[in-house]
């Protein structure tokens, strides 16, 4: 597997990233798909809750909150 290829949960805020692919399964599978994380799509780190769990995404122009188990399911290349 490629080095620069990491989960999105280890992304630093502030960071943007390009989804390359997803080993969820499942429901989990299907939810993140229908939210538009598919391979290639821009994805920005934004900010982190208090405690540290969920943060939150923009993806194709809208906010979303993932926990860290979520995200830890989205691989994505820094670009």
């Amino acid at each position: 597997m490629n080095s620069r290829i990491i989960p999105l949960h280890l992304v630093p805020c502030g960071t943007t990233v390009k989804v390359k692919g997803l080993t969820a399964t499942g429901n989990l599978r299907r939810r993140m798909l229908d939210l538009g994380l598919v391979l290639d799509t821009i994805v920005e780190s934004l900010t982190k809750s208090p405690s540290g769990d969920p943060t939150a995404y923009e993806i194709r122009g809208a906010v979303i909150a993932l926990r860290s188990e979520e995200a830890s399911k989205i691989m994505v290349e820094k670009l």
